[in-house]
């Protein structure tokens, strides 16, 4: 990880002394050094440019940039304590980053954490040889996949490139006031876990304040419930008319983001198929050891397919964990229900398609599995949907949750 640090910079140009208190990433390096994605159209791309420009003593230059900004994003008021400080500093030096006269403390500090998740999230974008752990197996009709890292204030959109999880863009992102992992309603966080936009609501269904649509997510999904996490009304949305964007903790638990940014964002979601992953910090894979962790799990389940089509019922009733659920049914119930069941059977065949594998964030190694299953046998035939949630126990992957969808 880059070391971030605060720096004293002092400019002595020809007219007067200035210093700012600037944030700025020690290796970051010049910006056009940074990965291009199609996000670089924003207002981040620009900070970095006019940061740059300050270290550089060019802070003329900065100022251009700054209220080019400004035409652009009337209402970007980050842009617009940038632009203050920098005429501010033709005069006097400067104590602080933000140095608005009377303007509230709180504020400020918004301010200036806005800046450093801007500056931090940008130069700090993910390398081409490296992939967020979650993403093990898309399916094919999952063209693209959505990242959250609350702890970066970053959102990452990924595309399926024939499985592999490629880069698009990143958008700076507001989460709950009180941070990240909710678990009961009304704590004002962020959860973490892996969702899918369910639906969209346009702006006549919506009040100013969550801009110009919203996308809800499954919250609380069947993990959340299993483990006794509650709430509602966790949505993707953008931000009032006259507000650019909301500092990186201000909301009561959705993921915020600028209306323009919610816009291009928007395009690549598809309703009940686009996973959301929200992490309070990502991990990151080489492509070789994604792909080993991807085989070493797609391995796993299809020995669980093989056993169960083996009709070896105890090999197949092995792949469970001993703290199982399906539903409100336990471990001893659905081993019994298996049992009963097998005895009846002379043959099995188990089909496995449109395989999903995206592990869930967290201290725990557990990734939420989903298929479709055609299943044929001497006395019955059925294709479902099914979602399992698998568990790695004692160095064993085991299955904790399964239900149809």
């Amino acid at each position: 990880m880059k070391k971030i640090l605060k720096r004293l910079f002092c400019s002595r140009v020809h007219r007067v002394a200035a210093c700012a208190v600037i944030v700025f990433s020690a290796k970051a390096g010049a910006p056009t050094a940074i990965m291009a994605g199609v996000s670089d159209a924003g207002p981040d791309a620009t900070i970095s440019l006019i940061m740059h420009d300050i270290d550089r003593n060019q802070l003329d230059v900065a100022l251009t940039r700054t209220e080019n900004l400004i035409h652009l994003y009337p209402n970007f008021r980050l842009a617009h304590l940038i632009r203050g400080d920098l005429l501010l500093a033709r005069s006097q030096p400067l104590s602080t980053f933000g140095n608005a006269p009377n303007a509230p403390a709180g504020r400020m500090q918004d301010f200036r954490e806005e800046a450093l998740a801007r500056l931090q999230g940008y130069r700090n974008r993910p390398a081409q040889n490296i992939v967020p752990r979650y993403l093990l197996q898309m399916r094919e009709d999952q063209d693209y996949a959505v990242i959250v890292d609350t702890k970066q204030s970053r959102l990452y959109l990924y595309r399926n490139d024939k499985g592999r999880p490629s880069f698009v863009a990143d958008w700076y992102i507001s989460q709950g006031k009180a941070g990240a992992e909710k678990t009961r309603e009304g704590d004002n966080k962020t959860p973490v876990g892996v969702y899918q936009v369910t639906g969209v609501l346009p702006p006549e269904k919506l009040g100013d304040f969550y801009g110009k649509r919203a996308f809800p997510l499954n919250y609380p999904n069947d993990l959340d419930r299993m483990q006794g996490r509650n709430g509602h009304g966790i949505w993707l949305h953008g931000v009032p008319k006259d507000t650019f964007a909301r500092p990186p903790k201000a909301s009561e638990g959705c993921v915020v983001l600028a209306n323009q940014d919610l816009d291009a964002l928007s395009t690549y979601l598809q309703i009940g198929v686009t996973p959301v992953i929200i992490s309070n910090g990502i991990e990151w894979l080489s492509l070789d050891d994604w792909q080993t962790e991807r085989t070493s799990l797609k391995k796993e389940i299809e020995n669980w397919r093989a056993d169960w089509e083996s009709r070896d019922v105890e090999k197949y009733l092995d792949h469970y964990s001993k703290r199982f659920r399906a539903g409100s049914q336990s471990l001893d119930a659905w081993a019994k229900q298996k049992r009963d069941v097998t005895t009846g059977k002379t043959w099995v065949k188990v089909g496995v398609r449109n395989l999903s594998v995206l592990r869930n964030p967290g201290k725990e190694d557990l990734v939420m599995v989903t298929f479709d299953q055609d299943y044929s046998s001497n006395n019955l035939s059925n294709v479902a949907k099914k979602r399992q949630y698998w568990a790695k126990e004692d160095g064993r992957w085991k299955i904790i949750y399964e239900g149809v969808l």
